[in-house]
């Protein structure tokens, strides 16, 4: 783990001489990680980043036909309302309009976290142990990806049970989901433009299946496009941690709704939330760490949240969050 100045000069460096490799970043910024792809050997990091992995499929964690059992126990709602409320009160008083609101939930898995790595589906998957933290996650959402001098991002914000008759039409069509979409797009839009000319939205609003051991849900998701600017082409270090935290998991304005998650929710996030990716000598790919399930001592605690704005009604944002906990293995 390397502070923040030196993590940035590592990667500044890594890009400038096409030396391929990992990145993890944890949501505070604290204790980020940037390691040659040819250090990895000896680490117990597994990564499949859009169709790109560093490991065999291990025989023995796949094999059998043993069902995936999730316990849920997650927080009271007495315990979710009380910070809802803070959130609720801070928004009315106009310091934020949407804030992503997330808690760790104990959950109890007949799986270990390095089977579930092996037998979930995800277009990125991550797992992680070491001396202090062992997690698993596994993430549909796209961070930023930087290929030819330009960065695309993919904000996912909006999500239903894609089994609901005219699930595609109701969601597109909800004005709340429609109205944070929106909110994400705009702050992720700001985002690029720090690191970006020329910002323009390719894509708005258009739907991706996501499939889960409880079924398929639809989410809403826009692209984004930026050329670098000059001055930047080969700084990812810089790039990356003038656009993190990332928009989608924390809300608008940026700088007043981090202040009220600090406040509102009942732990640091650590990796949750951060992103992690991979340059392979020309072009970096990057992935939201959400979907996250992480193990302290002998507990395993899944995080999940949403997106709160001064509509937002208490038990079904809840609920939410308690759906949510799921793993793509089917």
């Amino acid at each position: 783990m390397a502070s923040k100045p030196d993590f940035i000069e590592r990667m500044n460096f890594y890009t400038r001489k096409g030396i391929q490799f990992l990145f993890i970043i944890d949501y505070e910024m604290e204790f980020p990680m940037v390691l040659k792809l040819s250090e990895l050997n000896d680490l117990c990091i597994k990564y499949f980043i859009d169709g790109v992995k560093n490991y065999d499929d291990n025989v023995d964690l796949i094999k059998g036909n043993k069902e995936l059992n999730i316990q849920k126990r997650p927080i009271s709602f007495e315990v979710y309302k009380k910070a809802f409320n803070n959130v609720i009160e801070n928004q009315k008083n106009g310091n934020s309009y949407l804030l992503n609101l997330t808690f760790k939930n104990p959950v109890e898995i007949n799986f270990s976290l390095e089977e579930i790595f092996h037998k979930s589906s995800s277009r990125y998957k991550l797992y992680f142990k070491n001396e202090e933290n062992e997690f698993v996650l596994f993430s549909p959402e796209t961070f930023i990806n930087i290929t030819a001098g330009s960065i695309f991002t993919y904000p996912i914000k909006g999500t239903i049970d894609a089994n609901i008759p005219d699930a595609e039409e109701i969601l597109l069509n909800d004005k709340k989901e429609k109205a944070e979409h929106l909110t994400v797009v705009d702050l992720l839009r700001n985002d690029l433009n720090i690191v970006c000319e020329g910002v323009k939205v390719n894509r708005f609003c258009f739907t991706c299946k996501v499939k889960t051991n409880f079924g398929e849900l639809l989410q809403m998701v826009s692209e984004i496009e930026g050329k670098v600017k000059p001055d930047l082409m080969y700084r990812f270090g810089d790039i990356l941690f003038n656009m993190l935290p990332a928009g989608s998991i924390c809300g608008a304005p940026k700088r007043q709704t981090l202040e009220i998650i600090k406040e509102a929710e009942l732990d640091k996030r650590g990796y949750y939330t951060g992103v992690f990716g991979i340059y392979d000598g020309k072009n970096l790919k990057s992935s939201v760490m959400i979907r996250f399930i992480e193990k302290k001592g002998d507990y395993c605690f899944y995080r999940s949240g949403g997106g709160i704005t001064v509509y937002s009604d208490a038990k079904k944002e809840y609920n939410e969050m308690v759906e949510k906990i799921y793993v793509p293995i089917y």
